[in-house]
């Protein structure tokens, strides 16, 4: 008799804690599942114009939200090549990793960015932003680039202070804000805090797969889109809004995809922001909590910056973090994030966000304590149960 294969699978749930691809609801998976559809057709017509209505709630906006099957990246792109003509200057704040890749996209279209210096710890300096636009007497800088939610490092920035820093310098750039991991994890208020284009995409809080990106657009903005002079296809808004109004596209869209918005953008609304984002607020505390309870190190500083979506962890520098999220996988089937750029072998990430619960955060801090035991880190056991007193308070 032959003997049998090594057993390479791992019985039990798969949890998947790191800051993004989030896990996706059972109701949601089953919403993409299903036959595809004529785009060109009236059933798909009547989803997308409810969607597109649908979708101006998640980001408390009464303006355009367009749709592309891409990633965030792609958005990113989309916002630059639809508002600032080739060569034209932007301002940039480096908040950490992801505020680093926009730059590079924007640098790489063959933009000028004025690039303000930070120390991957904490949140934009709105008077910074102020002074920079202050010292642009001709106002050659046409737009303002801000990460909202840094998911490399933990961090939330006030978007709002960034805007009255725009207005208090007289400045007419436009405010384009990246809200990839921060919709529908913490509050977001397009129109309220005067943002002229947000990009978003859908595998975070909106609980989808990767494969959809988004732009909402203030009036202003589509405004100056129809005055630049980028070269652009794919991308341009011009198009894809002409499209809308009718409920098409001026490509094959990500039909089964956008089936899945709709179903997650109605689980959203049944929750309500109000317990969406308390919800969201409460894991995250009950992280921190286990995380100073093993006296660890939050990379983030400021306890007013905290993210919701996300915590990141640095480890004793004697340790290696990707050398610890292995062993946590192997071991207890839980995938951690990594650390980026900067941080690459020093951090580890958590991330708690999207379909998550209690016992979901609790179950992904006994993986982390057990790991850091296993690998010796010198920890005070009993993060968890500093966990459990957050979440029961």
């Amino acid at each position: 008799m032959k003997a049998m294969p090594e057993r390479t699978r791992i019985p039990g749930r798969h949890f998947l804690q790191i800051p993004g691809p989030s896990n996706v609801p059972d109701e949601v998976l089953r919403a993409i599942d299903q036959p595809t559809i004529d785009h060109r057709g009236p059933e798909f017509a009547e989803l997308t114009l409810g969607l597109l209505e649908k979708i101006k709630w998640v980001f408390q906006t009464e303006s355009k939200v367009v749709v592309y099957p891409s990633s965030g990246t792609g958005a990113w792109e989309a916002a630059l090549s639809n508002l600032v003509d080739p060569g034209g200057k932007v301002l940039a704040y480096e908040t950490g990793h992801f505020a680093n890749l926009w730059r590079g996209v924007a640098e790489r279209m063959g933009l000028e960015v004025n690039w303000i210096e930070s120390d991957w710890r904490s949140g934009i300096d709105a008077g910074k932003i102020e002074e920079a636009l202050s010292e642009d007497k001709d106002h050659e800088i046409k737009a303002v680039m801000a990460v909202h939610g840094e998911t490399s490092n933990g961090v939330n920035s006030n978007i709002l202070k960034v805007r009255e820093a725009i207005d208090s310098a007289g400045h007419p750039a436009l405010l384009l804000v990246d809200v990839v991991s921060s919709l529908a994890t913490a509050d977001y208020r397009h129109d309220a805090w005067g943002v002229d284009v947000a990009i978003a995409a859908s595998q975070k809080g909106l609980m989808l797969p990767p494969g959809l990106g988004f732009n909402a657009i203030s009036q202003k903005a589509i405004l100056v889109s129809k005055e630049c002079q980028s070269n652009r296809s794919y991308w341009d808004w011009r198009k894809i809004l002409e499209s809308n109004e009718t409920g098409y596209y001026p490509y094959t869209p990500a039909s089964n995809m956008l089936f899945g918005l709709d179903k997650a953008l109605d689980l959203l609304q049944q929750e309500g922001f109000s317990n969406l984002f308390s919800r969201h607020n409460q894991l995250a505390e009950a992280t921190r909590a286990a995380v100073d309870h093993w006296g660890l190190e939050n990379v983030c500083t400021n306890k007013d910056e905290f993210a919701a979506s996300t915590t990141a962890i640095y480890l004793p520098e004697e340790f290696n973090a990707d050398k610890l999220r292995q062993g946590i996988l192997e071991k207890y089937n839980l995938s951690l994030g990594t650390g980026l750029g900067k941080f690459k072998g020093r951090v580890f990430r958590v991330g708690h966000l999207g379909d998550i619960n209690a016992l979901t955060v609790l179950g992904t801090l006994a993986g982390v304590e057990m790991g850091l035991v296993d690998f010796g880190v010198p920890i005070k056991k009993g993060g968890v149960e500093a966990a459990m007193a957050k979440i029961q308070a």
